[in-house]
């Protein structure tokens, strides 16, 4: 069909590129490196790397690399600045530019490598002659036993919130990552924390009485039947009724922020994991204040009836990505806790001792060896499955030859792992495609901004959905338009405000134009529709109402010259199904029973987010339920 042949050729122009690089890297017959002429000195390269240009400075003595430095100031903290870290030491020890880059950082370690190879031009010398692969000739390392309080697998957001809650209990911990650095999908997050109910919604005036009244609707015409959003919503109505006598502060509770995730899940949530996640929210914007981690700018995000995600700011004001923000902070709060982190380290079995209650695991470390870690207490935090395109299919076949947004280790081993030893799942055929992922590369691009005003405008240069809707609703207005992809379109004036949006400008993915014509014309829309549309649009932010599509969330007009676009498309985003846990973040079996000493936290678990994740609440799940893992497993432990 139709949307899926476009994510077919992109999908497979991207592969293309890789394997072209990879060849590149690893050209066939090239002569060793000490080969090349007696050249010395400091050479320099630049290419294009992820969020603009990455140099590298390579040294020569004789004709051969003795030292290797690069510099990328814009690559994303906490992946492309691992590769940043870790590839100039890697050319500088082998003499080659063919080593292995950081699986979870392709583009940028691609970007290093060219460099490099552009650094050996400048000496005057040939880059194939520097591309002899690089053999591990490294002995494998012994099999190895290690003992722990507790050991978690899996090191992104969920992982490391459970390391330091457990690290505070006083036990020791252990964290076992499959991948080279930690972050997995957890530093690719790009919009925010979702909470509901706290000091710094107070700093926002008011404005959102139309999305409140819209929840109410939705809750009264289409879940009449759903008891919990029933009970849910006649609290919400008592609760605004009561505001509107007396208006103080923002408007917000709980109880609405139930309502959105229920509604936004489509009533397939677990009521009790939705009212764990919304009451601990705001107490966990606290926690991570103690952690150094600051997210108080408020603003729209889809599926929220109120301004209710919570983002970091740099030191200008400007909004970043909390993903790249928090990941690095957290690691380094796991570092000086004296979580002891394994990297490059698959576990592949959870052990269990006569009354099948979890006692450590097995994994294989990078040269291959086994790694058995025994343990008190169990936590899986590897994620979902979105990066295993195979079992996305096996559960939701219509998403074949769909891109993914997912970092490389999101496989699914957890939830196959657990199975393994009877853990019960739920939800797994609720995949998320998420509506805006840049149509070139499947870079993921922040629902944030159409939250912040952003509109979304098809091939014919017009507006078709609500943009501030939940992802599954948007993404299928998306697909349904000419070519399955739409253009995100802002103004000066959110560049202005945003620092990822001037990233997205670095990295090459916007077109522009002084007027509204000239963008429509870089779009390749019919102009005159495009700037029709746009001038209609201004009319209705100004007057705080969308009789087209019934937006209700407004933020100023995009009349700001230059303009910009960004084309994009649905891709797979979120694996909402996983394994089923109670309030404990306890992993249950088939019959409902506990597995003593199992819990799991984050996208690897089911059941918190239905049919459909509201966007700025996956921050919020694996912040709330890997505290609570941390503490329940300590507890377990003790």
């Amino acid at each position: 069909m139709k949307k899926t042949k476009m994510k077919q050729s992109i999908a497979a122009l991207a592969m293309a590129a890789v394997v072209a690089v990879s060849l590149l890297g690893y050209g066939c017959g090239s002569k060793p490196a000490s080969t090349a002429g007696g050249v010395s000195g400091d050479f320099t390269g630049t290419a294009k790397g992820f969020g603009g240009d990455v140099t590298v400075t390579l040294t020569l003595t004789d004709g051969k690399i003795t030292g290797c430095t690069a510099e990328g100031a814009d690559e994303t903290k906490g992946v492309g600045s691992k590769a940043i870290e870790q590839l100039p030491a890697a050319i500088a020890e082998s003499g080659s530019i063919a080593v292995d880059g950081v699986s979870t950082a392709t583009i940028t370690s691609n970007a290093i490598k060219e460099a490099a190879a552009a650094a050996i031009t400048a000496a005057g010398l040939k880059p194939e002659d520097f591309q002899t692969a690089v053999e591990n000739n490294a002995e494998p390392a012994e099999d190895s036993t290690v003992d722990t309080d507790i050991v978690i697998v899996g090191a992104g957001g969920a992982g490391m919130t459970a390391a330091l809650t457990a690290t505070s209990e006083g036990k020791s911990v252990v964290i076992v990552e499959s991948q080279p650095v930690v972050g997995g999908n957890s530093v690719r997050a790009t919009g925010g924390m979702n909470a509901g109910k706290t000091v710094y919604q107070d700093e926002n005036e008011f404005a959102e009485g139309a999305g409140v009244e819209k929840t109410l609707k939705a809750a009264a015409e289409k879940y009449a039947d759903n008891e919990t959003i029933t009970a849910l919503a006649a609290t919400v109505a008592e609760q605004w009724a009561d505001y509107q006598a007396n208006p103080t502060g923002y408007f917000d509770s709980v109880e609405l922020m139930e309502l959105d995730t229920m509604i936004g899940g489509k009533g397939v949530n677990d009521p009790a994991l939705v009212e764990t996640l919304c009451s601990n929210s705001a107490d966990a914007i606290d926690w991570l204040d103690e952690q150094g981690i600051t997210l108080h700018s408020v603003s729209s995000f889809g599926g929220a009836s109120v301004k209710r995600i919570h983002r970091p700011v740099n030191a200008e004001g400007k909004t970043v990505s909390v993903g790249s923000y928090m990941i690095p902070l957290l690691e380094e709060n796991c570092e000086k806790a004296g979580v002891q982190m394994m990297l490059n380290t698959t576990a592949t079995e959870i052990l269990t001792d006569d009354n099948g209650a979890a006692v450590g695991i097995k994994a294989t470390g990078a040269s291959g060896e086994t790694i058995t870690i025994n343990a008190k207490a169990v936590v899986l935090t590897t994620g979902g499955f979105g990066a295993n395109l195979d079992m996305v299919v096996e559960y939701k076949p219509e998403l074949k030859g769909f891109m993914t947004t997912n970092a490389p280790g999101i496989l699914g081993q957890g939830i196959k792992m657990a199975q393994a030893i009877g853990a019960d799942t739920v939800d797994m055929d609720q995949i998320q495609i998420h509506p805006t992922v840049e149509a070139n590369t499947a870079a993921l691009i922040t629902e944030g901004l159409r939250g912040d005003g952003a509109v979304l405008i098809n091939a014919e240069g017009k507006r078709f959905i609500d943009e501030v809707g939940t992802r599954d609703v948007v993404s299928a207005a998306e697909i349904a338009q000419t070519g399955s992809y739409s253009w995100l379109v802002v103004d000066q004036a959110m560049v202005d405000a945003s620092s990822v949006i001037q990233g997205y400008i670095k990295k090459g993915y916007t077109v522009t134009g002084e007027t509204y014509e000239e963008l429509g014309k870089a779009m390749g829309v019919d102009e005159a529709a495009f700037a029709e549309t746009m001038n209609t649009w201004n009319g209705y932010v100004e007057a705080k109402n969308d009789p087209d599509f019934g937006r209700t969330s407004f933020a100023n007009k995009l009349d700001t010259a230059p303009y910009y676009a960004i084309k994009v498309t649905a891709g797979v985003h979120h694996t909402m199904g996983g394994l089923k846990i109670n309030t404990n973040t306890e992993v249950l079996n088939e019959n409902g029973e506990v597995i003593p000493g199992l819990f799991a936290a984050g996208e690897v678990t089911g059941g918190v987010h239905g049919a459909n994740r509201l966007g700025g609440n996956a921050v919020a799940d694996f912040t709330v339920f890997g505290r609570i893992a941390g503490a329940a497993a300590s507890k377990y432990a003790a």
